[in-house]
């Protein structure tokens, strides 16, 4: 026994060795976790961040996201989103709010207090009142005690006191709004006329050679070749193989049964329908329509439908069910019903007649075949692609990669303008225009299934066209300018008498009369900056409009209408453009307000906290 003790002394002393480690363990757990020793992520200004807060906003910006993609959202996507920076720097940004209000030494009294503390519906009773059970209730579940939660109200109070303070007395002058409407609503009243070389008393000769070689000479920039590149390329497409590509039957009658709703489609009817509560209301309807009382569209719109809410669009006979018999057998225009349908009595009118459609195997054959050998076609230059490939690699020119695949070489002088055949595919001007001399050929895949590899052989500079290439483009424009100038001064001659009012149509010129004209409208037969020009006119001005094809458009402003600041549409758009802007003016006076004040209370952050909280929430 004697040789007993000293082991169970042993045992003893080993045992509180361990729970002395376990402890100091669960100590260092405890630094570390949301409930142990660190209670803050940071101070700002003496006034601490804490944990909690942290975590709290953390899960609360974390749920607001959720909800606004509709799906689930790990921490690690929320970093991602830099959700955990956005609640940091709110917080900064309350904290630093509070230290100022506790510079200013502004605070609510108890008796404030006690109000706000009655305003929150969390803490009332069933009767209304103030509940002090309900009261602990929730200030326990929340994990504070009263003290803490009453110092909460107090700071968020002087808190909102302050921003108040910050963003209210932003008022907008009046002459802000009334200038914004004046540019938006403003209508204009306004004569025009297009006049042409038949306005003309005489009529404008043809260029000269020596004339039309100045007039190039002249305008030189207006007929210069593009810069090109000359490629050269091997490639190919489904519809290239398509003679090449073998469909059996059995594959054709097999994809003709797949798409039999395409080619064989029963007859059927354009139809509306109108439901009932009860089949004695459905008949009280059917007979105002037979005596022409009321008609369909009433109906509709007296239930505070539209015609849109009750349309079937094109159904046929099996789609409408019970109601199916009564409708086919209905004319164009007439009405069917009542007829019990799931959504009750009914009244269905017929709008249209669709004949069916039935296309034999015969004649789709050709279709269907097409479309089964684009498809082995693809299959077949997918197969291709890898060895093709590797020609390249080995070093195998475009050449004889056309020699010994199904591709076929070509060249082209390409430019950005180029449309022509190979061109037309986005993924070869890609290439085109990104490929340099030197540059090994790669096959490059296209839209539809082809492929293609490319070799840059040169490129040539931008040129000027010969003048023989633009000869007949140089004499248009030669006689649009001198048409133009002919008009001008046929104008110039009538000026007095157009601005003092005289009709257009006196001098033989149509006359178009628009009322009521405002910047977004758009005239017919003008160019894009037309109404613009028309708003920078003053009334009784006479201004003339190139129209770009040796016309002169004739513009007269006749009248000016302000807004009309009396009806509610313009007086409800003055308050909403004010609110608007001072409400981002106040929002901007906050930001920067709030900014210094980061200045002026720097924010020490603790890191150690903050990937506490973060491990947390993993």
């Amino acid at each position: 026994m004697a040789t007993e003790k000293p082991k169970g002394k042993t045992s003893k002393t080993l045992v509180w060795i361990l729970m002395a480690m376990l402890i100091l363990g669960l100590g260092g757990f405890g630094v570390t976790n949301l409930s142990g020793t660190i209670r803050s992520v940071g101070t700002v200004g003496g006034k601490d961040i804490s944990v909690d807060d942290y975590a709290r906003g953390l899960q609360e910006e974390m749920n607001a996201y959720q909800a606004q993609i509709g799906q689930s959202l790990t921490f690690s996507q929320a970093q991602m989103f830099g959700v955990d920076r956005n609640v940091l720097a709110r917080l900064v940004t309350t904290r630093s709010l509070d230290a100022e209000t506790t510079r200013m030494g502004l605070s609510i009294g108890d008796e404030n207090l006690r109000r706000e503390l009655l305003a929150i519906p969390a803490f009332q009773g069933l009767d209304g009142e103030f509940d002090r059970d309900a009261y602990a209730f929730a200030i326990e579940q929340a994990g504070m005690n009263e003290s803490a939660f009453e110092d909460s109200v107090r700071e968020e109070t002087a808190r909102s006191l302050l921003q108040g303070a910050v963003v209210s007395g932003v008022s907008i002058p009046d002459s802000y709004a009334a200038t914004v409407i004046d540019f938006v609503a403003e209508d204009r009243d306004f004569t025009w006329t297009k006049l042409t070389g038949d306005n003309l008393t005489t009529a404008v000769e043809d260029p000269s050679e020596a004339d039309a070689q100045a007039y190039y000479d002249a305008n030189i920039d207006n007929y210069m070749l593009p810069a090109t590149r000359q490629i050269t390329f091997a490639w190919v497409t489904p519809t290239m193989l398509l003679d090449t590509v073998e469909v059996d039957e059995d594959a054709l009658k097999a994809l003709y049964a797949e798409r039999d709703a395409d080619f064989n489609q029963p007859e059927r009817r354009l139809v509306e329908r109108l439901a009932f509560a009860d089949a004695a209301a459905a008949e009280t309807a059917l007979g105002k329509l037979r005596t022409g009382e009321t008609s369909f569209e009433a109906l509709v719109e007296s239930r505070g439908l539209a015609l849109s809410d009750v349309d079937l669009g094109d159904v046929s006979k099996s789609d409408l069910s019970t109601a199916g018999e009564a409708v086919f057998l209905t004319p164009v225009g007439g009405i069917a019903g009542p007829v019990t349908t799931d959504l009750g009595p009914a009244l269905f009118r017929v709008n249209g007649i669709l004949p069916a459609r039935f296309t034999s195997f015969e004649d789709a054959v050709s279709e269907l075949r097409k479309d089964l050998a684009i498809d082995r076609a693809r299959r077949v230059i997918d197969l291709q692609i890898g060895s093709a490939d590797d020609l390249l690699a080995g070093g195998a020119t475009l050449e004889e990669l056309a020699d010994e695949t199904d591709m076929v070489l070509g060249s082209i002088d390409w430019h950005a303008n180029t449309s022509d055949d190979i061109a037309g595919y986005e993924g070869f001007r890609t290439a085109a225009a990104a490929v340099a001399e030197g540059d090994f050929p790669e096959i490059v895949t296209l839209e539809d299934g082809g492929m293609f590899a490319l070799r840059l052989e040169g490129e040539t500079e931008s040129t000027p066209a010969p003048f023989a290439d633009v000869k007949d483009d140089v004499n248009a424009a030669l006689k649009a300018d001198r048409t133009a100038e002919a008009l001008a001064t046929l104008v110039s001659t009538l000026e007095p008498q157009l601005k003092s009012g005289t009709h257009f149509t006196s001098f033989g010129f149509n006359a178009n009369e628009e009322i009521n004209m405002d910047r977004s409208d758009y005239v017919a037969g003008t160019p894009a900056d037309f109404m613009s020009q028309v708003f920078e006119m003053t009334v009784g001005e006479l201004r003339q409009i190139p129209a770009g094809d040796g016309g002169l458009l004739l513009v007269r402003l006749d009248a000016i209408a302000a807004p009309d600041y009396s009806n509610p549409e313009i007086s409800g758009l003055v308050n909403l453009i004010n609110q608007q802007l001072s409400g981002g003016i106040s929002q901007d006076l906050f930001q920067v307000y709030a900014e210094a004040l980061q200045v002026a209370y720097p924010a020490e952050i603790n890191t150690q906290a903050i990937n506490a909280v973060h491990a947390q929430m993993q």
